[in-house]
């Protein structure tokens, strides 16, 4: 596999300047840059197994959003909005020193990538939205609020992944040394065993700004003009067949797969789901 450089920028906030982790795969110098976001609690070393199918296209590029991996945790919790991150992606964009780039988000990663497409002059110039729209179901929200941030600590890694699994059931099927992959991303040493290697104080916004509705980002969508290929897991409950079928045949009109046996979000583990988003990205 193509070895990942590790890498900081600095980004700001009211309560100080903060390091944010990223990872690249590929030639330094390529041009063509594919950056790839993570959701909500996960981080870019998600991206792994698509990375090493895209290196030699792209130089992939994958951040660790503030208060994940390696990035910094912020002092005020209430710097976790994606408003923010976007910004924070701009400055990342900036610093890899390119006029244009792809953009590839799960879920969270997807809203930032959406909401960046959307802004006159944007440098992104093709969007993959992973198992993420503009109309998000508040069950979904509300199922995500149940475990996000409470990073129990875990005696053994066995336990580990046996919490990995149960909160990511969603994610569909994976044989062992994928789940083995999705734990190990998702772990740092505490005290003689682990915890989730993200800040539990991201849940503080997000459970602050909860007000059981659904969320409806749709004028941003329309906005948007890059082409964009739609992934959804079949058993999504955060995007419904029926948002998915509007982002198809409104604004952008996604190009729409659906991934049999997966609900959100899916993780381009599978060679059948990286193939479908590498061909849309070769096809620039």
């Amino acid at each position: 596999m193509p070895t990942a450089r590790l890498a900081h920028v600095l980004v700001g906030r009211d309560s100080g300047v903060y390091k944010m982790a990223y990872r690249e795969w590929g030639e330094p110098d390529n041009p063509k840059v594919l950056v790839c976001a993570h959701g909500l609690t996960r981080n870019g070393r998600d991206f792994e197994y698509l990375a090493q199918e895209l290196a030699r296209d792209f130089r992939v590029v994958a951040p660790d959003v503030v208060g994940r991996g390696e990035s910094e945790w912020l002092r005020d919790p209430m710097g976790y909005q994606i408003p923010l991150y976007v910004q924070d992606m701009l400055v990342l964009i900036a610093r890899l020193n390119v006029a244009e780039v792809a953009w590839m988000g799960t879920s969270m990663g997807g809203l930032i990538g959406m909401i960046l497409a959307a802004m006159p002059g944007t440098p992104i110039r093709r969007l993959v939205l992973n198992d993420v729209g503009p109309l998000l179901a508040a069950s979904a929200l509300a199922r995500i609020g149940e475990y996000l941030g409470k990073a129990p600590f875990m005696p053994t890694r066995e336990a580990a992944e046996a919490y990995i699994r149960a909160v990511s059931a969603p994610f569909g099927p994976h044989d062992d040394a994928q789940w083995a992959f999705l734990t190990e991303v998702m772990l740092k040493p505490d005290k003689g065993g682990w915890r989730l290697n993200y800040d539990p104080a991201i849940a503080v916004p997000f459970q602050t700004g909860a007000n059981g509705s659904d969320v409806n980002l749709w004028p941003l969508y329309e906005n948007i003009r890059c082409p964009v290929l739609l992934t959804r897991g079949a058993l999504s409950d955060l995007l419904s067949v029926e948002t998915a079928t509007a982002m198809s045949e409104h604004g952008p009109r996604a190009t729409w797969v659906d991934f049999e046996g997966v609900g959100h979000a899916p993780t381009f583990l599978h060679a059948d789901q990286i193939a479908v988003a590498a061909g849309f990205l070769r096809n620039a």
